[in-house]
């Protein structure tokens, strides 16, 4: 089970090069002062302002010349007010108060039209599905499941409705920004490439398209079935261990840090699968993503996971993290003695499960 508290707008994209197109924002914003500097910008902070502008009597123009069509925002100084919008080579008008700029209106967009759909129809769900992941990650009592059975009743109707987004809006830009936002409530590389296929060719070549197409390609490395990429990485002593000197054993490779709650949370169900079926032709590698050596060995003796442990202590930059694409935690391969991949992100009672129908 993988519990998540999904956030938006907080995806780690990049803007691509793309063809540029000029957009034009007009505004006004009632209450704000003359004289207000607004600025437009991307989500990457390394980027600098792409366009600013004065106000005046509470007026604006935002002029841009973008890569088309992204996901921007739009804010001004002294407030950290922020209001995003999807922007395509077009007009657009944004008209609200100073105090309320998220809430402001905007037209002349068809793109930003589907993204405030989304938004309207989506954002009460997120929140739910947020709720009730803080609530069992931060350990609530729930002996009757009924916490787990209302989250996975709401990310149930969120998969549903985003199939049916994705199938309304196919030709616009804003489809393939939902599959990607989607795929934080599951990795599962099937869904999302099933989404992709109902894109129509534009979509598919826009910025967020090219995204899930290369999510597609880096998903199919580790894929059920493949050969187990070798990786050698030192354990806490600095002494080199190899994944192949595991062959002939089920080894579970288990990706986690000692500042991940999640993974700290599901840590005893693993050393429960270890302490059962050790003897029985199976173990544990752990591939830590830390980046503190005193911090790895605490987890290490206070979750008691007395498997082997590697790190190279370069948090996310871990080569075998980036080796087999791991972009979040807990995640596991369990590997088969003749080291192909059987099972991968067996939580809890499932991973006792699946050993217990190999480790009979």
């Amino acid at each position: 089970m993988r519990i998540i508290a999904l956030s938006l707008l907080l995806l780690p994209f990049t803007l691509m090069a793309q063809m540029s197109a000029d957009v034009v924002i007009s505004g006004s914003l009632k209450g704000i002062p003359d004289n207000t500097e607004l600025t437009l910008r991307d989500q990457d902070p390394e980027v600098e302002t792409i366009a600013a502008a004065k106000t005046k009597d509470g007026k604006f123009i935002l002029k841009a010349k973008l890569p088309n069509p992204n996901l921007y925002y739009l804010s001004y100084a002294g407030s950290e007010q922020k209001l995003f919008l999807f922007l395509e080579a077009s007009a657009v008008s944004v008209s609200g108060h100073k105090d309320s700029l998220s809430a402001a209106m905007v037209t002349g967009s068809a793109t930003h039209a589907a993204f405030a759909e989304f938004n309207k129809n989506f954002s009460p769900l997120f929140g739910k599905a947020s709720q009730l992941s803080q609530q069992l990650n931060a350990g609530q009592s729930d002996p009757a499941g009924t916490l787990k059975k209302e989250y996975d009743a709401v990310v149930g109707e969120i998969n549903s409705k985003t199939d049916a987004y994705v199938q309304q809006y196919s030709t616009s830009a804003v489809a393939p920004f939902v599959i990607l936002v989607m795929s934080q409530m599951a990795e599962d590389a099937a869904v999302m490439e099933k989404r992709y296929s109902m894109l129509a060719p534009a979509a598919k070549e826009s910025f967020y398209g090219q995204m899930i197409s290369k999510s597609i390609a880096d998903a199919r490395i580790g894929a059920l079935g493949s050969d187990a990429m070798e990786f050698t990485q030192n354990d806490e002593s600095g002494k080199p261990v190899t994944l192949s000197s595991f062959r002939g054993k089920y080894v579970l490779v288990d990706f986690w840090a000692s500042w991940c709650k999640p993974c700290r949370m599901e840590n005893p169900n693993v050393v429960d699968a270890y302490a059962k079926y050790k003897s029985r032709n199976f173990t544990v590698l752990g591939v830590s993503l830390d980046r503190s050596k005193d911090a790895w060995l605490q987890a290490i003796k206070e979750d008691k996971l007395d498997w082997t442990q590697v790190s190279d202590l370069k948090f996310w930059n871990n080569e075998v993290a980036q080796l087999y694409r791991i972009q979040s935690i807990p995640q596991n391969l369990l590997i088969d003695p003749a080291g192909k991949i059987i099972a991968k992100n067996l939580r809890g009672e499932d991973l006792q499960v699946r050993l217990a129908q190999l480790l009979k």
